[in-house]
């Protein structure tokens, strides 16, 4: 949809449209591979533009499982394409290619700022949905019985490996106690097993170096004073890549558990005193995906929502998602949003177009 311009020009009829920008390069990770795919080609095909997939080598199957059924359903030849590849490699040829138009890329912070390089090289735009530190912020004021199930979802589920993950809590001096007792037991509670039992809440971190670098950050954050509440390292019971759901008290903003993204179950818990402090600490990271607000007085959550900087904010809830609903965030959690409108002027060039109506002759050395 594009729009009709009532502009300083009574002679014309002056009107946008909106054309696909043309081939789209979509690198996509390997945590929640099939959605975050889902979320670069929606949009892309409903703007009218081809894309070639660059699926994770650690999960290409669902990606190439979807190019299959796109050619069961008949699309055309060309439009939806896979490149594979065991090494980073591919990904490079990929945002580097000149007949690339737009790269869409999920990941980490520090290859985002590669593509970004990469396509810039062609003068390619981006979309780039990155890291994340997200707080969940909890007043005491808050129902803590569902605090405590928002902020299970917002840093368990999935193993805390998504870029939403709401890695910190901070909460009002008044409920800290007694809410991190609540998240600590039901963290310890927490079913860990085989991820394709219908009994399991969480399964293993998905790599090696993965549990190797969520195990370094506990072991980090121990050292520098935070004290375990629940959990504190890898799951004797379960061994392998499986990590215990866990609860750090103490912590403060110069510790790496605080200011890194972990992508683990790890959750850093601080304390704040009133509501201009709890926006500092929750504003103090240089991600902003997301925020939760936890809070039964709506003027202050609306306030607090306002005062965040954060692409989203849920208000008694946290980790919910809509195709309809943009997502994404500033600073170092990316350029652009993934998912509702804007979603698909981000695969859009805009076209300006301009129809004389009075037929008369102008003068050739007059602008306008």
């Amino acid at each position: 949809m594009g729009d009709t311009i009532d502009a300083d020009r009574p002679d014309y009829l002056i009107y946008t449209r909106h054309e696909p920008v043309g081939v789209v390069g979509a690198i996509v990770p390997w945590n929640s591979p099939l959605m975050l795919l889902t979320w670069k080609a929606a949009p892309a095909l409903a703007a009218g533009c081809t894309l070639v997939a660059k699926p994770s080598d650690h999960t290409p199957v669902s990606t190439l499982e979807l190019a299959r059924r796109f050619e069961e359903a008949g699309l055309p030849p060309g439009v939806f394409n896979v490149v594979t590849g065991s090494t980073p490699e591919a990904g490079r040829a990929l945002a580097a290619h000149p007949g690339v138009d737009k790269l869409a890329f999920t990941g980490s912070t520090a290859v985002g700022i590669q593509v970004a390089q990469a396509a810039m090289g062609h003068l390619a735009g981006v979309t780039l949905e990155l890291g994340g530190k997200s707080a969940q912020v909890v007043f005491d004021d808050a129902d803590l019985e569902a605090v405590t199930n928002g902020i299970v979802a917002g840093v368990f589920a999935a193993g805390g490996q998504t870029c939403m993950a709401g890695s910190r809590l901070l909460v009002h001096a008044g409920v800290h106690d007694e809410l991190v007792e609540r998240v600590a037991a039901r963290a310890g509670d927490i079913r860990l097993g085989d991820p394709q039992s219908e009994h399991t809440e969480m399964g293993p971190l998905a790599t090696a170096r993965q549990f190797e670098t969520v195990t370094g950050f506990i072991g980090s954050a121990i050292e520098q004073g935070a004290t375990v509440a629940s959990g504190g390292g890898p799951d004797p019971e379960q061994g392998g890549l499986f990590v215990q759901p866990t609860v750090l008290t103490g912590t403060t903003p110069e510790m790496r558990v605080v200011s890194e993204e972990i992508f683990g179950p790890v959750l850093a818990v601080m304390r704040f005193s009133d509501e201009e402090e709890a926006v500092r600490l929750a504003n103090a990271s240089r991600y902003g995906p997301a925020t939760g607000v936890w809070t039964s007085d709506v003027r202050r959550a609306h306030r607090v929502a306002h005062a965040l900087r954060a692409g989203t904010v849920w208000v008694h809830s946290y980790r919910v998602v809509s195709p309809a609903v943009p997502f994404g965030g500033p600073g170092a959690s990316g350029v652009g949003r993934e998912n509702g409108h804007e979603a698909i002027r981000e695969f859009s060039e805009t076209k300006a177009v301009w129809v004389e109506l009075t037929g008369a002759t102008r003068d050739p050395f007059k602008l306008g």
